[in-house]
């Protein structure tokens, strides 16, 4: 198979590993209050163990995209797919919270880390056209978790406990992922010029080339990289915008629930929200190659803070469903464009270190949902003042994306000199 066309498998297996690894660490929301009933620990004890999750996420993604710049993606990958099926069965075993905290939280963390920069890197790697729409298709499929893992995870606790409902979510996860994670290859114009075929062919002039795949000059050194103006700003913005879907994302189950709606239904929210975050991926994609992923990342800032406030108003089935469907299309389909912005401005040969840097800013951002919205919960029993943050830290991730400025190339050239 041709590079042209092995590109596309790289994206199918990217899609199903993220489909799966993120699934599996989001069956914690599904589950949340039946642990709580079963097991006596408080909601935001529980909600700890997700915070811990993304900040180990935030430790991980940094560490595993260095590595996988190092070695190459695979054993990366393959490396996170085993521990990430056996931290999911370790977990199910646990009798006190300490210990769920830091098995769920720590190695599930750590495991889902290593999937998702290095796999967003590798794909970037593959494509100089249609990137934006290739990095929204992987991103899509890791949306696809609140349309399968989650109503999967449902249906499961309906049926048995939900230590038996982990334990088979584990299971899943080792039979697709490590075989999935097979078929994931260096992208070719990382590999050594022996190792590559030569070909005069458009195609292959298209992905072989490093200096066709470089956002900036290949000499850039990391700590350049990590200095400059552009990897700040975006670190920030990531962090902020993850902040402000990350309580709504984790606790929107728990508030229809405690808004009357029953669990199936409830779940049935977080997949509509999924839903509409695979259309906001791929649109958002597309937009993004025809105005450019900057623009179209600030805008969707933007109306990203107005999503999770609308929130604030919803009650019955039919508000949270029109909500949430509004909501998961923008949260959605702004996130694959930090990876896009990410290539189109640093060394390709740094990719997996610095799509690991803005992912462990998001990750930070992450950590603050789940247990800002237990706190609140906790002490005021209601969710409002959830929403109504998290709008305004989305202003603020606005204001700072407002403030990035493409790393021009003849700018990149005097830093190195």
């Amino acid at each position: 198979m041709t590079d042209k066309h092995y590109r596309w498998v790289i994206v199918a297996a990217g899609g199903l590993l993220g489909c799966i690894a993120i699934g599996a660490m989001f069956c914690l929301p599904v589950f949340l209050q039946i642990i709580a009933r079963d097991t006596g620990w408080s909601v935001t004890g529980i909600s700890s163990a997700m915070t811990i999750g993304f900040l180990a996420m935030a430790v991980g993604s940094i560490a595993w995209g260095n590595l996988s710049d190092r070695l190459g993606p695979r054993p990366v990958v393959l490396a996170g797919s085993v521990l990430l099926a056996l931290s999911l069965g370790l977990a199910s075993l646990s009798t006190s919270l300490p210990a769920f905290q830091l098995v769920f939280g720590l190695m599930v963390g750590t495991a889902t880390a290593a999937i998702m920069a290095p796999m967003m890197a590798c794909v970037t790697g593959w494509f100089d056209t249609h990137r934006s729409l290739a990095v929204s298709l992987v991103s899509a499929g890791m949306g696809m978790a609140p349309m399968t893992v989650a109503p999967f995870a449902a249906w499961l606790v309906t049926i048995t406990d939900w230590r038996s409902a982990m334990q088979v979510i584990a299971a899943l996860a080792a039979a697709v992922m490590i075989p999935t994670a097979l078929f994931v290859r260096r992208a070719p114009a990382l590999e050594p010029a022996t190792a590559r075929p030569a070909s005069n062919s458009p195609a292959s002039a298209a992905t072989d080339t490093p200096a066709a795949c470089d956002g900036a000059a290949s000499d850039m050194s990391l700590a350049q990289v990590v200095r400059s103006p552009q990897f700040i700003i975006l670190c920030l913005t990531s962090f902020f915008c993850c902040a402000t879907h990350s309580g709504p994302i984790f606790h929107t189950v728990s508030y229809a629930v405690t808004c009357g709606i029953p669990m199936i239904a409830a779940v049935s929210i977080y997949s509509i929200e999924g839903l509409s975050g695979m259309g906001g991926r791929i649109a958002f994609g597309l937009l993004g190659d025809r105005f450019g992923a900057k623009q179209v990342l600030v805008l969707g800032l933007l109306a990203q803070a107005f999503g999770a406030l609308a929130y604030v108003f919803a009650g019955g089935l039919g508000s949270f469903y029109a909500v949430a469907a509004l909501f998961g299309f923008i949260y959605a389909g702004v996130m694959p464009l930090y990876a896009v912005i990410a290539r189109e401005n640093f060394p390709l040969k740094m990719m997996g270190t610095v799509i690991g840097g803005t992912s462990m800013a998001g990750s930070l951002g992450m950590a603050t949902g789940p247990l800002a919205g237990g706190l609140i919960y906790d002490a005021l029993a209601s969710y409002m003042w959830l929403y109504i943050g998290s709008f305004a830290i989305g202003l603020c991730a606005f204001l700072i994306a407002m403030t990035f400025k493409p790393m021009a190339r003849r700018e990149t050239a005097m830093a190195v000199a």
